[in-house]
């Protein structure tokens, strides 16, 4: 299942698990964000139409920030000895998604993950 969500005026394919750089959101890390679906892919199953969309979600949490490549730009004056150099480097929020959920029962989350020392322990446990 995949769903194609818009964020910060772009569209991204996302699945459960997959992480993206999506525009600065306002939210922390550890947040729980939310986005509509504009399409939602299950199977032979693809749901377009405005109604069930936007009764549907794609959650994520946010895992943190993240700056993109610089960018330099350069500019100048012809005949006038007028030249400036200029830097930008754009702030993302990073976000992994947890679920999609589309009405009618159809949903798809992420099981959460657990540590590997514990996954050890529990086994050493059970061996036991």
């Amino acid at each position: 299942m995949y769903a194609v969500i818009d964020a910060g005026g772009k569209q991204a394919r996302v699945q459960v698990g997959e992480q993206l750089d999506v525009e600065l959101l306002n939210a922390g890390p550890g947040d729980e964000v939310s986005f509509v679906p504009k399409l939602v892919v299950d199977g032979d199953r693809v749901v377009t139409e405005r109604d069930p969309l936007e009764a549907s979600s794609v959650t994520g949490r946010v895992i943190g920030l993240a700056k993109g490549p610089k960018i330099v730009g350069f500019t100048y004056k012809a005949k006038a000895r007028g030249r400036r150099r200029y830097g930008h480097r754009q702030w993302y929020t990073t976000i992994e998604i947890t679920g999609i959920d589309l009405p009618g029962g159809a949903s798809e989350t992420a099981e959460p993950q657990v540590p590997a020392d514990s996954q050890e322990e529990t086994s050493a446990a059970i061996a036991d």
